[in-house]
């Protein structure tokens, strides 16, 4: 008996780890050059309909821009974020998930707005965004507690790819 044990103790180990490979940059993010290279481009023009540091970013062209600097296959239209990646609870997201909002309609709870978190499990929710904000335009990080605004707004958060340390 103690024999069949060890047998099926050393299989089922081998098996969960040839089952869970380690997770490797090729469907993954590294999180400190993540937040460095969302960083980089804090301050850069808001433009509708654009998703280069030189003319600007709409919110979801930032976010296409991000991932795509790191080969991961986003959408390009704020909407496709409602059946893209897999939903995290608000409590349990980390650096690298997409925050998804309506847009700047609260009422219609059609995604509209992106940004990337920036805060890590168990801080703060943290996002950085393109914002066509009159005053405040452009790519910035916004608290979710400290803004009504994103609040009433928020749809879900999603899981685009792999993040590792």
């Amino acid at each position: 008996m103690k024999f069949l044990f060890i047998i099926l103790f050393t299989l089922s180990t081998f098996l969960s780890k040839s089952m869970n490979p380690p997770i490797h940059p090729k469907d993954s993010i590294q999180i400190d050059s993540l937040l460095t290279f969302c960083k980089k481009h804090l301050g850069t023009n808001y433009k509708y309909a654009s998703c280069t540091p030189n003319s600007g970013f709409d919110c979801s062209g930032f976010v296409y821009y991000v991932f795509n600097h790191f080969k991961i296959n986003v959408p390009r239209s704020s909407s496709d974020f409602i059946t893209t990646g897999k939903t995290i609870p608000p409590d349990s997201c980390i650096a690298g998930d997409v925050i998804v909002f309506t847009g700047t309609n609260a009422k219609n709870r059609n995604a509209g707005h992106v940004g990337i978190v920036i805060s890590n499990f168990g801080e703060e929710l943290q996002f950085i965004h393109s914002s066509s904000n009159k005053k405040h335009s452009g790519v910035k990080i916004s608290s979710y507690k400290e803004s009504p605004y994103y609040e009433k707004r928020f749809l879900k958060i999603v899981r685009v790819t792999k993040i590792y340390k």
